[in-house]
């Protein structure tokens, strides 16, 4: 089933030449002179109900002084131990803090302004750090201390890229055999299929609107709610969630609730997804929305970068970038916003 447009969400090409224009703006030092985030003191405000029932914690990070986040625009992960992991646009570009929101480190000098998409997996004793990097053109597969391992740029073997520049990668997924799988969200919208060694395999997609076919294929997820797991691609050009068996063979369509999906994560039978256009949304196993937390009903006041923290309001997301659940099942949203904000949502 194809879904219809919504009238008050803009359109890719609107989408695309903002992000270029964003990408512009950040080589000035914008990120050095944000809007000061004013604080938040929410507790008690109650999102959601029945098992999705949330208290919004606005104000957990705890920076050292003369810090700021900055511009954000990027994703967020966990690693074995609990520490959360999260972009931002600066030479901070991984930062990383305690589960009470306690700031740790931060590295990542040489990738700032432009790492999108991130992810942690463990590969025997050691976990890695794995971003993509729509400036850089590449995968990037890091130490937890932030040292380089290996990176892959664009597959020369499909044939389809002219250039480097013409791949901005900007999500990675993990399936249960270790293979992965990038979307060239910013790019030629296409997704990659690499072994665990990250050797290529194949690729599928490229730009459109009928089955298989991608439209600002933004975030990606290997969904493995079910026997056999499938590929959710966060087909946001669309305004859908798109699968695809693990092979890249299309599956089906979830268009229910979405707006603009740009990312998603999975907790038990629950999938959520994080749409740029003001909420979260979240999926039973069968693919049908039980929560939508933090809907901003105005479209003025969604999917944009440029609303200032004097605009901000408490339970009312702006535009959700990516979201994680822990393993206690609360969830953190990392929000596309130029002064930055990732809120806690504390499972009640």
């Amino acid at each position: 089933m194809r879904i219809k447009t919504a009238s008050d969400l803009p359109r890719r090409s609107f989408l695309r030449s903002a992000t270029a224009g964003i990408l512009t703006t950040a080589v000035a030092p914008l990120w050095l002179r944000p809007t000061a985030a004013k604080p938040h003191t929410s507790k008690g405000l109650i999102l959601g109900k029945g098992k999705h029932t949330y208290e919004w914690v606005g104000d957990w990070l705890k920076l050292p002084a003369g810090m700021q986040l900055g511009s954000c625009h990027g994703g967020i992960c966990f690693d074995s131990h609990g520490l959360v992991y999260l972009n931002t646009e600066t030479e901070n570009a991984v930062m990383v803090f305690d589960p009470d929101g306690k700031f740790v480190h931060a590295f990542g000098k040489d990738y700032q302004h432009g790492s999108h998409g991130m992810m942690i997996r463990r590969e025997g004793k050691d976990e890695y750090i794995y971003i993509t990097h729509q400036n850089r053109n590449e995968l990037i597969k890091l130490t937890l201390a932030g040292e380089q391992v290996w990176t892959r740029g664009f597959p020369q073997e499909l044939g389809v890229y002219k250039a480097a520049s013409e791949y901005k990668p900007t999500a990675i997924a993990f399936a249960p055999n270790g293979d992965l799988y990038v979307a060239d969200g910013y790019g030629k919208d296409w997704v990659h299929h690499y072994n665990s060694r990250g050797d290529y395999l194949r690729s599928w997609g490229g730009t459109g609107s009928e089955p298989g076919k991608l439209n600002n294929p933004h975030g990606i997820w290997v969904d493995t709610r079910r026997k056999t797991p499938v590929v959710v691609v966060a087909d946001r050009g669309n305004h859908r969630l798109q699968l695809f068996s693990l092979e890249g063979q299309h599956q089906g369509f979830v268009t229910e609730g979405m707006r603009m999906p740009s990312n998603m994560d999975q907790h038990g039978d629950d999938l959520a997804v994080a749409d740029l256009a003001g909420k979260v949304t979240i999926l039973d196993k069968d693919n049908r929305v039980i929560a939508e937390l933090g809907d901003n009903a105005d479209p003025k006041l969604r999917a944009t970068n440029k609303i200032t923290s004097d605009q901000w309001k408490d339970g009312i997301f702006v535009s959700p970038h990516c979201v994680r659940w822990d393993k206690h099942g609360n969830l953190y949203v990392h929000e596309w916003l130029l002064s930055g904000r990732v809120t806690k949502l504390r499972r009640v």
